[in-house]
């Protein structure tokens, strides 16, 4: 809960760098999963993710949900990198495109999320997620909610 509470006080970029650096802890799900959070600009973030074993599906490959937590963080993180100290977000939808199968002789991949739009109560964003070779593994677009404050809060 400490990265969640600071979202309360810091904005989102500088939140996202102080996580990038080390300064502030990941979040569970990235913890959970095992991908990190590489850098962060305004209306642009990084994960990278080493596949392993425990990502698999009963296949043998990465399961999609993996694919889809790493696409909607990079979505989700992208737009917060561009909203103010506790102005919060969730995703109204996330559409993923699967184009090619991770494994763990994928090695290191890497995600990449942008705003494409940033409204008052929505934002679109998209991602890439791409091998060490630059393949492309998958695509993501998201329509995101702007979660204002309610009137009369104290933020912080």
């Amino acid at each position: 809960m400490v990265t969640a509470l600071a979202t309360r006080t810091r904005a989102g970029l500088e939140l996202l760098q102080a996580v990038a650096a080390g300064e502030l802890p990941a979040t569970p799900i990235g913890r959970t999963l095992g991908f990190e959070l590489e850098s962060a600009e305004p209306g642009r973030v990084v994960f990278t993710l080493v596949p392993a074993e425990f990502h698999y599906n009963p296949i043998g490959s990465v399961h999609g949900g993996v694919y889809a937590t790493l696409l909607d963080s990079a979505t989700g993180c992208a737009v917060h990198s561009r909203l103010p100290a506790g102005v919060g977000y969730t995703s109204l939808d996330l559409t993923v495109k699967f184009l090619r199968a991770m494994t763990v002789d994928t090695g290191r991949v890497r995600c990449t999320g942008t705003v494409t739009h940033l409204g008052r109560r929505v934002a679109l964003a998209e991602a890439t997620l791409h091998d060490s070779a630059d393949r492309l593994l998958a695509t993501a677009t998201s329509s995101i909610l702007i979660v204002q404050p309610e009137p009369g809060t104290a933020v912080g």
